[in-house]
């Protein structure tokens, strides 16, 4: 009988992220943003204003994506998401006040 292919990958199938949006005002845009703001914060944790971080799996990444979607006015807003294969392989600086609210993760 042959083996199956289990083979764990070598990062674990996970990616840290960091997503920053820019939610406009115009067109219903506080509604909109409040559904950004929670629906982001299922999935990563909320460091200050409008950004997000965390490990999250490709299929996580792209349910976010769906997620998001209907929130999203393309021709308004944007959403840019930064992708590393793990968090140490970025240098993270505050400049000005430092609010990292990822110090209290467990």
């Amino acid at each position: 009988m042959k083996k199956k292919n289990t083979k764990v990958l070598k990062f674990g199938g996970k990616m840290y992220v960091v997503l920053v949006y820019d939610i406009s005002k115009t067109d219903n845009g506080q509604k909109r943003w409040s559904h950004v703001f929670k629906t982001c914060k299922k999935y990563l944790s909320h460091v200050q204003n409008s950004v997000f971080e965390g490990e999250i799996s490709k299929v996580q990444l792209m349910k976010l994506q769906k997620e998001l979607k209907p929130y999203i006015n393309e021709e308004l807003d944007s959403v840019l998401v930064f992708k590393s294969r793990q968090e140490k392989w970025l240098d993270k600086e505050f400049w000005g006040k430092e609010e990292d609210k990822t110090g209290f993760m467990l």
